[in-house]
């Protein structure tokens, strides 16, 4: 049986790949996100661990970078960041002091107060040249597509696994 002919290597081919596109989206919305909130100095991923430190205060950074999906050895720096901006503190776990657990300080629940009508800025201007129906189809297939390829990715979304043993442990 012939084998089918190679297609030919052009740039087109390559803007029209999948993975272009969400590489390209997030460079936009990377892009959106510290223009709306260049005022507070915070990242998409140092915003999102505010939120996490916020909603599940005493998490510690390893529950923390399954909870945000992020890779655990480069969030040390985003933690560290945090810290030296005063949004957040390390204070020892209790039963073993080598385990540090993380909450906001006031003034980082301060910032997330502050920065969450910027956030809500960025998000819609992302999807501000969509149809509503459009945006709501768009959003659904994302979310669709996240879920079913989360074991694709080089730090899968474990907050459940996580979550769980933080509310057992701590």
């Amino acid at each position: 049986m012939p084998s089918k002919p190679t297609p030919p290597i052009t740039i087109d081919a390559v803007y029209a790949a999948p993975g272009y596109l969400f590489r390209r989206m997030q460079q936009i919305a990377v892009s959106i996100f510290m223009e709306e909130c260049k005022a507070f100095d915070l990242t998409p991923v140092q915003y999102a661990a505010l939120i996490a430190i916020h909603t599940h205060p005493g998490i510690d950074a390893t529950r923390l970078s399954a909870v945000i999906a992020f890779d655990r050895s480069t969030l040390g720096s985003v933690i560290e960041r945090l810290e030296a901006k005063d949004y957040i503190e390390r204070k020892p776990a209790p039963e073993d002091k080598r385990i540090k657990l993380l909450y906001l300080t006031k003034s980082g629940a301060a910032i997330l107060r502050e920065i969450i009508p910027a956030v809500e800025r960025a998000q819609a201007r992302m999807l501000e040249p969509l149809k509503p129906a459009d945006r709501k189809a768009l959003m659904g297939l994302l979310a669709q597509l996240v879920d079913l390829n989360n074991e694709a990715s080089r730090v899968p979304l474990r907050a459940e696994d996580a979550l769980e043993h933080l509310g057992k442990g701590g």
